[in-house]
């Protein structure tokens, strides 16, 4: 029984409320309509609250209230996840009100809406670099403003997520045994992202594809392709003597070294038949 009456409560609040905002959105009382639309914002009811603020700007434009109310009409699309239309409605924010009080907010809102579409590693990171962009051009502009720190740690993160895509695509020809294509991928991460702390695990990565390629090439480019590896391992030391990869690095040296000197050995020995 208890039961049943507090769902008739809640079937009667309802329908008092859906009745409230029919006859907010049918009025033609603007001032009831506003006062509706920021009761509606107060409590978070951003999608009534969206549609009403959208049915009075005809009636408020170019007056006080309406820069108001344009602003927290952006914040109805942020709140409903809307990151597309909210980017977008930031953007127009800044463009009417350039010497707005919530301008700099506005510009930093456009770019998080990016970094809020930044999608899987595996997918299209347009939204990301973009991100990245207003971020940084926020940190030109106002260097001193307290979200500028949280702007350079979202690059940061933007930043990682490039770096991790373009290592999957070197695993990627990898596992697909594409080894020449991995080792240059593998350079491609290290040069477009010279500051990672992983420079010397891709560094080896390129360097382990280059053997394979030698190792699996055929016999004439053997020798060329193991040379490579010996290159590659001579520029690993120089660029990261202490790392922890230096071992590994060593073994391919020494394979890669005695391989070169299996087939001049090879070589010679033929060549000496040949003459006989």
């Amino acid at each position: 029984m208890k039961r049943i009456l507090l769902f008739s409560i809640i079937v009667v609040l309802l329908a008092a409320c859906g009745a409230t905002y029919n006859k907010a959105l049918k009025s033609k009382d603007n001032e009831y309509k506003y006062k509706m639309a920021e009761k509606y914002y107060a409590t978070k009811k951003w999608d009534k609250a969206q549609t009403l603020y959208d049915q009075l700007f005809p009636f408020y434009r170019g007056t006080p209230r309406f820069e108001d109310m344009y602003y927290k009409f952006c914040y109805c699309a942020y709140n409903q996840r809307d990151y597309m239309n909210a980017e977008n409605l930031f953007k127009t924010y800044v463009e009417n009100f350039p010497q707005g009080p919530r301008a700099v907010e506005a510009e930093y809102m456009r770019a998080y809406c990016y970094y809020k579409q930044s999608p899987k590693v595996d997918l299209d990171q347009t939204p990301t670099t973009k991100a990245m962009g207003l971020m940084q051009t926020f940190i030109n502009t106002h260097p001193t403003h307290p979200k500028a720190k949280e702007a350079a740690d979202i690059i940061d993160v933007c930043r990682g997520k490039l770096e991790a895509k373009e290592f999957k695509a070197a695993e990627l020809y990898y596992n697909l045994g594409f080894y020449k294509a991995a080792a240059i991928a593998y350079a491609s991460v290290i040069e477009a992202f010279p500051d990672s702390e992983k420079g010397d695990e891709y560094k080896l990565q390129a360097i382990r594809c280059y053997y394979k390629y030698a190792e699996n090439s055929i016999t004439e480019k053997q020798v060329e392709r193991f040379e490579k590896v010996l290159s590659e391992s001579l520029d690993f030391a120089e660029r990261y003597p202490n790392s922890k990869f230096a071992a590994d690095v060593a073994k391919f040296k020494q394979l890669a070294t005695t391989n070169i000197q299996n087939l001049k050995n090879n070589n010679e020995q033929a060549t000496s038949s040949t003459q006989r």
